[in-house]
């Protein structure tokens, strides 16, 4: 599958005339037609279809080379298109609903029959949410039909938080990207499952553990998290994600980075090093990244796909990436982190 160009329709979020906007009227008419357009949300830039044609699905799957056994999330505008979507809403998801949509949380229901079989890879459930960003909500209104979209990139490689990511990994391969500027939280959504007697935690991400837990109380932390044999019920759960081309390595104890540092030299590679502002003079590899605060988890989870492209950018040959506490966002940022490296040191 390939198109002569790739549409970049430009629009400013903050504009408060986006019900009339012509560039997202258009993308949204792609989407009808059951072509694959990539979108702005909250999180990550997502690459849509309509939730109920199987074969405009299909194209996200061979535009991003992403497994077919992999499922993707729908992406609603307004709580009411959950009746052709779940045969039931349980008590536990109406709370988190209210509590958390609009916004980075999706939610594992049993599935209607409507939706395509290849959104859901076969499963009895699906993964639904809300998003907050106003240009994501307007194209799905326009469109007026459920939205299924995984990160708009190429399978396994960093989720995409600009426009130009997305046109970095797919021009040529999808309709058009809706450019609504940097994506505000920077990592994916939260995937909690509902559709058991007790909520399961499949996918850490925008909306926190602890948040969750303040309006529904313990939930379970599946513990397939990290294995790679497991059949997903979630994005996330299974493949390789989020990763640079060249090699990651998490270190736990951070004294250690320089010795790795001057070893990768030895050899020979091209070294580089991801950080906080607060350490990044520390270091003399010949890429040091700061992506955010150490004082402000929520900054480096903003920074940090940005940050591993630019690794590429700059032709790294391998990198060793701080760890962060496993607490709030920082359990979705080692998450990320982890499923990206070669290995955690």
């Amino acid at each position: 599958m390939s198109y002569e160009q790739t549409k970049r329709w430009i629009v400013d979020k903050s504009n408060v005339y986006l019900h009339n906007s012509s560039e997202i009227k258009e993308a949204a008419l792609w989407i009808k037609k059951g072509e694959v357009v990539a979108f702005p949300t909250e999180t990550v830039y997502g690459l849509g279809a309509n939730a109920f044609d199987d074969t405009a699905i299909q194209k996200i799957f061979k535009a991003k080379g992403r497994p077919s056994d992999n499922p993707l999330i729908v992406h609603i505008a307004k709580v009411e298109q959950l009746e052709e979507l779940v045969t039931e809403i349980p008590p536990v998801a109406k709370k988190l609903i209210s509590a958390f949509w609009p916004g980075a949380l999706t939610i594992i229901m049993k599935r209607t029959n409507g939706i395509a079989n290849s959104v859901t890879a076969g499963l009895d459930t699906v993964g639904i949410r809300m998003p907050s960003h106003p240009v994501a909500l307007k194209l799905i209104e326009e469109a007026d039909v459920p939205i299924a979209a995984p990160s708009a990139n190429r399978s396994g490689k960093p989720s995409p938080t600009n426009a130009s990511h997305v046109l970095h990994d797919l021009d040529g391969r999808i309709a058009g990207v809706v450019d609504g500027g940097i994506t505000g939280l920077g990592v994916e959504s939260t995937v909690i499952d509902c559709s058991t007697n007790r909520p399961i935690l499949y996918r850490p991400g925008g909306v926190t553990k602890e948040e969750i837990e303040s309006v529904i109380g313990t939930i379970e932390v599946d513990p397939s998290l990290k294995k790679e044999t497991v059949v997903p019920k979630s994005p996330g759960m299974k493949y390789t994600h989020y990763a640079p081309e060249g090699k990651l390595f998490v270190v736990e104890d951070r004294g250690q980075i320089r010795a790795y540092i001057e070893a990768a030299k030895q050899n020979g590679l091209r070294v580089g090093v991801l950080t906080t502002e607060e350490n990044a003079a520390q270091y003399e590899a010949d890429i040091v990244i700061a992506c955010g605060s150490s004082e402000r988890l929520s900054t480096v989870a903003q920074n940090l796909y940005d940050s591993l492209r630019e690794f590429d950018q700059q032709k790294a040959e391998v990198i060793y990436a701080e760890s962060f506490p496993k607490e709030g966002i920082g359990i979705a940022i080692m998450n990320r982190l982890e499923k990206a490296a070669e290995a955690v040191l």
